[in-house]
């Protein structure tokens, strides 16, 4: 299009004078502070919000917040009154490791990051209300924190307990299963060991079931399979062994209990209390020299499914309720005292580790189920999973062979309950949340207790005594309870943390009677449970939100974030929104009714971005370089939200021409001298308008892109562009690239922003082809395409297909035989 070209020669194409520009109009018009219109339907699209880290925003950071806001911006122009937020994760160890390393309060370095995080993100022209922001780390939010944790405390769903846990002397902290590997310490690699400590816990497990059942009305695709797994919800028994020679039972947990009568051995936790009581003389050391070795190990280690496992006799035996047999006790480290029961009874010839196991220690295998094709077998996985299997059971009361499985899990349990040796029961996979960290940078637990002393604890040499058995609720007018400023702040020797060193802090006196605060702080989960609900009223000083503002914005419709949070994070979020839920905080079930993840974006080698690889790209040299619409445009265009790609700088020189191409249409629209649009140009236009429309709705963001650049190579071949044609694709246009879009619909004459400018609407008659494509076949074979209309009468299909040359080549001087004519579909001439 050489006049469009010429022309567009006058006018540069400058995102770094018009995006400063655009984003600067739309704060000081204040173009997307949130507020309700009666009777308008309300939009809330929510992004994960970051930790604000010391390196800022790479390019893998705006994916997810670019589609998140394309929605936000396309529901403001379909006439939604929208919420779309923006805050900072700010506690965690990362922050604390960082003041550690350089001397700097973990308060300053965050300050600092977040206002790094702000300004990137201004920058990429996110339509964000910023009015809302909200900080973890802000004296106002904390309350809150400490509000629900002492709401979930009243309701006994956050307790103490003695937990085994990965203590670090080194790092002086404990440790997630995650963070040890070989015993040593993932930071540092330093010894690691398990040791009981006073954790505070919330009982997450109170909710598995409605964590589990609630997750089917979610619009979660993927994720509810890994929350799912993650409460592993399981339907089985359990059954009591007794001991021989002593007045003990041990408890397992079994999903197959009608496999009970082919169990050869029992393995029990190292850590089971029952395991000193009933190892034999001859088996104790070995025994113990086993248990030591585990402490080095995590939950994680001791669990791999591809590990080999390992075992020690303890010398006792158990009998089977069921059939009177002595099977062996044994001590492995793959069983968890902390899961289930702490004891599991192994089937060696129904399941593959138990198999392996008996194999190495001689142990023996009693087959107890077949197929129904009755095929025999020594070891067969398959005969303890397939529907409709078979049992050959040796016979006990009211349960016989050659019975299905499933029945006889059923008769088993009621056989079991009657003799009291058994009963039903479900489980989870699910434990306990371990909430306290050993760490200066988080919450203060809002909790203290009483002291025992004679003096002043607070002074050096005092001798005293914390009654922990007896936590006391800080009132909640007494909140925020708020850090004390240390000058030394890193973990020591002492399990309780560095805030136990805050004497003055830790202690106070009140009528007479010490008490000492609680020193353990919540881990960075806390403040991300609930950040979307504060954003509903973030300046509230009464109330954690009003229940107008809940009614105005709840539930979130769009969640958008890293599929590294797919599980604990929103198991979490859900587990408080559920506890509030019961108490009448908040009025729905669920907090968050669409899910997506974006996939990760690698760098141009193909590896994961990071510092180490050399590999990080700034979003601020992209910026610069090319502009933020070509960022958020070409990030949208890689591929597949979801899926994971390789950054390629190419790609974003390419887009870049796109948007250049763009402003070339706007700009020679503006001096068309007609705007007269031809029926193939609006048919175009109103195709691309129902496909950017559709792929929105349905996040395919990049075929959503692909259509407008279609749209932009057909009106450049044009030798006039008239601007009607060019508004609708700016319109469109707009949620993906909102600088140049706004820009070119002020040039155009609008005085108004285009930030809530109607959509675009598609007339149906224009988006349908008056002629379509069809195949033409003789004798079943594909021979060529005709183009015909929608409606092409049998007869006027027969004669154009004989004048088609590749046609006539297979008909000429045959006699046509038969017709088959489906129209809009296809035409086979059999012939003869």
């Amino acid at each position: 299009m050489s006049e469009t070209n010429d022309r567009a020669g006058e006018e540069r194409y400058e995102p770094a004078i018009l995006e400063p520009k655009w984003q600067a109009i739309w704060e000081e018009r204040r173009s997307f502070v949130a507020t309700r219109t009666p009777g308008k339907p309300k939009f809330y699209g929510l992004d994960m919000f970051p930790y604000p880290s010391g390196s800022g925003l790479h390019v893998g950071h705006p994916e997810g917040y670019t589609a998140t806001d394309i929605v936000c911006r396309y529901k403001r122009m379909r006439g939604c009154d929208v919420l779309h937020p923006m805050g900072w994760d700010a506690f965690g160890l990362p922050a604390e490791q960082h003041a550690i390393q350089t001397g700097t309060h973990p308060r300053d370095t965050t300050a600092s990051n977040i206002a790094t995080f702000k300004r990137q993100l201004k920058s990429l022209g996110f339509s964000y209300d910023w009015t809302r922001e909200v900080d973890t780390t802000d004296a106002d939010y904390v309350r809150w924190t400490q509000w629900i944790f002492l709401k979930l405390f009243q309701r006994g769903l956050a307790f103490q307990s003695e937990v085994p846990v990965n203590w670090c002397p080194e790092l002086g902290t404990v440790l997630a299963n995650e963070e040890v590997i070989d015993g040593k310490s993932e930071r540092g690699q330093h010894p690691v060991v398990r040791l009981p400590l006073r954790q505070w816990m919330l009982r997450i497990t109170a909710y598995a079931d409605r964590l589990d059942a609630e997750l089917e009305g979610l619009d979660w695709p993927e994720t509810k399979g890994k929350q799912r797994h993650w409460i592993g919800r399981s339907e089985g028994a359990e059954i009591d062994f007794s001991i021989e020679g002593h007045d003990a039972t041990m408890t397992v947990f079994t999903t197959r209990p009608d496999t009970v009568s082919g169990v050869t051995y029992v393995v029990l936790a190292p850590e089971h209390p029952l395991v000193a009581a009933i190892t034999t003389e001859g088996q104790r050391d070995a025994v113990n020299a086993y248990i030591e070795v585990t402490k080095s190990k995590s939950d994680i280690e001791r669990t791999d499914l591809g590990k080999t496992k390992t075992g020690v006799a303890t010398g006792a035996f158990a009998v089977n309720p069921i059939n009177g047999d002595k099977v062996s006790v044994w001590v492995g480290d793959y069983v968890l005292a902390h899961y289930g029961t702490g004891a599991v009874m192994a089937v060696p010839a129904h399941d593959e580790r138990d198999h392996a196991f008996a194999k190495t220690y001689g142990l023996g295998i009693v087959p107890v189920v077949r197929r129904t094709d009755g095929k025999a077998h020594d070891f067969d996985a398959s005969a303890f999973t397939d529907d409709g299997e078979s049992t050959v059971l040796r016979s006990h009361a009211n349960v016989g062979e050659g019975v299905a499985s499933a029945e006889v899990r059923k008769q088993t349990v009621a056989w079991l309950n009657g003799a009291g040796k058994g009963r039903a029961k479900v489980t989870y996979r699910l434990r306990d949340w371990v909430f306290s960290r050993q760490r200066y940078w988080g919450e203060p637990i809002p909790i203290y207790f009483p002291v025992d002393c004679d003096g002043d604890p607070r002074l050096d040499g005092a001798e005293f005594k914390v009654r922990f058995d007896k936590p006391i609720a800080v009132p909640e007018s007494e909140l925020p309870l708020r850090l004390p400023e240390l000058e030394d702040y890193r973990p020591g020797q002492d399990p309780a943390g560095p805030l136990a060193r805050a004497r003055d802090w830790r202690f106070f006196q009140q009528d007479g009677q010490w008490f000492a605060r609680e020193t353990n702080t919540m881990p960075q989960w806390a403040g991300s449970c609930w950040y979307y609900l504060r954003y509903v009223d973030p300046r509230n000083v009464e109330e954690i939100f009003s229940q107008d503002a809940y009614d105005a914005w709840m539930p979130v419709d769009l969640y958008v974030g890293g599929s590294e949070h797919a599980v604990l994070h929103l198991l979490y979020a859900r587990f408080w929104h559920k506890a509030l839920f019961d108490i009448g905080v908040v009025k729905h079930a669920e907090p968050f009714v669409k899910l997506v993840h974006q996939g990760m974006i690698l760098g141009e080698n193909g590896e994961k971005m990071s510092k180490s690889r050399g590999n990080v790209i700034n979003p601020d040299d992209v910026v610069k370089s090319h502009g933020a619409d070509s960022l958020r445009v070409y990030e949208m265009f890689m591929g597949p939200l979801e899926a994971v790609k390789p950054w390629q700088t190419n790609g974003v020189e390419g887009v870049r021409r796109f948007l250049d191409r763009v402003w070339n249409l706007g700009v020679a629209a503006r001096k068309s001298t007609s705007n007269d649009v031809d029926t193939e140009t609006l048919r175009a236009v109103h195709k691309t308008i129902k496909k950017v429309t559709e792929d929105i709705d349905g996040l395919r963001f990049n075929t959503a892109v692909s259509a407008m650049m279609i749209l932009v190579k057909q009106l450049q071949a044009l030798p006039s562009v008239p601007q009607a044609a060019v508004e609708p694709l700016v319109l469109l246009l707009a949620p993906f690239a909102p600088h140049i879009a706004e820009e070119l619909w002020e040039r155009f004459g609008h005085a108004d922003s285009l930030t809530c400018a109607p959509w675009p609407t598609f007339d149906a008659a224009l988006c349908e082809d008056a002629e379509i494509e069809i195949g033409v076949q003789v004798n079943g074979k594909a021979r060529s395409v005709l183009k015909l209309a929608k409606d092409e009468s049998q007869a006027s299909a027969v004669e154009k297909a004989l004048e088609d040359a590749k046609v006539k080549a297979h008909t000429d001087g045959k006699a046509i035989v038969k017709i088959v004519y489906v129209p809009g579909r296809i035409l086979n001439l059999i012939v003869k």
